[in-house]
């Protein structure tokens, strides 16, 4: 006998996930008694409102993007621990001027909660937009063409989508409102590219699960289930709702909550199985500056209810593990993580670098100066509000992070250095005002004046320990460092992590020359804690 994939079924659970519908027989299997084991979090990074599915031997994580450009990051694993980045699904985001920071900004908008199915042949992933509406995206593989945005409901305040195809083939789709709950459900087009009615709402239940939101739909031995999380993002928990019909009525378990553990709000994921019928849940926590990083739970079946991660008192509620045996028991556990360094040496960015809204991409070049990445600033009055801030996540609790720069064809009005980029941004920024050049260190709105700048290239360097902050600048190639600024609070905000940043904007009419980076090199420093 063989799954759904043509691989043959290990142990004693005959498990096929399709679409997000699986068909189970049989009880769980033993695991082997020796494995190798991972450690939570999986993943030190803000990959915030996690979606997962399994295609064959490959498992590919998704997550919200908000206003990051481009949105919704592809990640790509063989054991659901070790993860490395496809790609993103969304190249821009067209549905308003302001998304490109055209009369305005969308900080705080833009991609919500995404999720990711395979329905005949196509992968579809559905992500809301709470001024604009839900859109579908489709592509026969996970690395692209991904296709343009299409509206499903073209209609602000909506949330969190999810859509299944039922084993009739008709095709549903499940969401939140803006605010969280209630869940609506509604009939869809085979081809999950339109909604066929009002919807319905299927739970609403604000006394015993307020702030209900990410709702997933599964269908397991005749059930259906909708695994959601409520309570709201630091301090929720995550419950599962089942029922015979897909309009219910729904019954309710909590199924993971923080328990005994350091784990505050464990909820909003994703659920899959391996080949062999483990039962896994991917869900994030929220971790202060470090944003939403991502855990992962082991899920066994009992009355046909799921028990995730330990449930030290063999209760219905779970709580979340240090650390387990690694799915599927790899002969050789994979040592890929996501991307981060990068020496701008080919003709793309590397697929970690997402900009802060939709890039002037007049204004940078990998091609302009081969083995740079040359940023031409535009006008703005700030950082906040410039385009072309190159950002990527977070991905170790401790960490340092260096860029080199090139300011030979830097001209009066320009700014342009390294930030940890958020709301309250702090960093190393040079300045040149006529033929002076100066490096001061700046937590907006603050500036602390530094050293004038004589020489053409420097590194610039910030060391990040938890939710702190240090600055420090080399102007011997990096043979050595000086601390400038004191260290810094970083924060979450927009509903984002803060991130190290590349930027150059400038305050003048004037031809602001160019800006040129060499390289960006990210290094972790220890072990991330549970």
């Amino acid at each position: 006998m063989t799954t759904a994939f043509g691989r043959p079924i290990l142990g004693v659970v005959a498990t096929a996930w399709l679409s997000g519908v699986f068909l189970c027989a049989a009880a769980e299997s033993s695991p082997p008694a020796s494995r190798a084991s991972y450690r939570n979090p999986i993943l030190f990074a803000d990959y915030s409102d996690p979606d997962v599915i399994r295609d064959g031997a490959n498992y590919y994580l998704i997550a919200s993007t908000f206003h990051f450009v481009p949105g919704i990051p592809i990640l790509q694993s063989t054991d659901l621990v070790h993860w490395t980045i496809l790609g993103h699904v969304v190249d821009r985001l067209n549905m308003d001027p302001r998304y490109s920071m055209i009369g305005g900004n969308r900080y705080g908008k833009g991609v919500w909660a995404p999720s990711i199915r395979k329905h005949g042949g196509l992968f579809y992933v559905y992500f809301p937009t709470p001024t604009e509406g839900i859109f579908v995206t489709t592509a026969a593989k996970m690395t692209g063409p991904w296709s343009a945005p299409a509206a499903v409901m073209a209609q602000a305040g909506l949330e969190d989508p999810c859509p299944f195809w039922d084993d009739d083939g008709q095709a549903y789709l499940i969401h939140s409102r803006t605010g969280a709950g209630p869940l609506i459900l509604h009939r869809m087009s085979a081809d999950g590219r339109h909604v066929l009615d009002e919807g319905k709402v299927v739970v609403n239940d604000p006394e015993h699960l307020p702030v209900l939101e990410g709702p997933k739909l599964y269908k397991r031995d005749g059930y259906y289930y909708i695994f959601a999380p409520f309570g709201g993002v630091s301090v929720g928990a995550q419950v599962v709702l089942r029922a015979r019909n897909i309009y219910g009525p729904y019954v309710q378990r909590v199924v993971l909550a923080q328990g005994s553990t350091s784990i505050n709000g464990p909820h909003q994921g994703g659920y899959v199985e391996t080949p062999d019928g483990q039962g896994w849940f991917v869900h994030f926590q929220s971790d202060g500056a470090h944003g939403r990083i991502v855990h992962l739970e082991p899920v066994r079946w009992q009355d046909d209810w799921p028990i995730m991660g330990d449930d030290p008192l063999d209760k219905a509620v779970g709580q979340p593990v240090p650390s387990g045996p690694i799915p599927e028991d790899p002969p050789v556990v994979p040592q890929q993580r996501p991307q981060t360094s990068d020496e701008f040496d080919r003709a793309a960015l590397g697929p970690q670098w997402e900009w802060n809204h939709n890039p002037d991409d007049a204004r940078w070049s990998l091609s302009a100066r081969p083995g740079y990445l040359r940023l031409i600033p535009g006008q703005a009055e700030g950082l906040l509000f410039a385009r072309n801030t190159l950002t990527e996540c977070m991905q170790d609790n401790a960490f340092e992070f260096t860029v080199r720069l090139d300011l030979s064809k830097m001209k009066s009005g320009a700014h342009a250095g390294l930030a940890m980029f958020e709301k309250s941004a702090s960093g190393l920024e040079l300045v040149q005002t006529g033929s002076e050049r100066r490096l001061d260190f700046f937590r907006l709105p603050d500036r602390t004046p530094g050293p004038a700048i004589a020489q053409s290239t420097l590194q610039l360097r910030v060391r990040v320990q938890g939710d702190e902050a240090a600055y420090s600048y080399s102007l011997d190639d990096g043979a050595s460092f000086h601390p400038l600024g004191d260290p810094t609070q970083i924060h979450f905000s927009w509903w984002k992590g803060s991130r190290p940043s590349l930027f150059a904007f400038t305050t003048e009419a004037t031809d602001p020359g160019v800006i040129d980076f060499d390289w960006a090199h990210y290094e972790p420093l220890g072990a991330n804690p549970w």
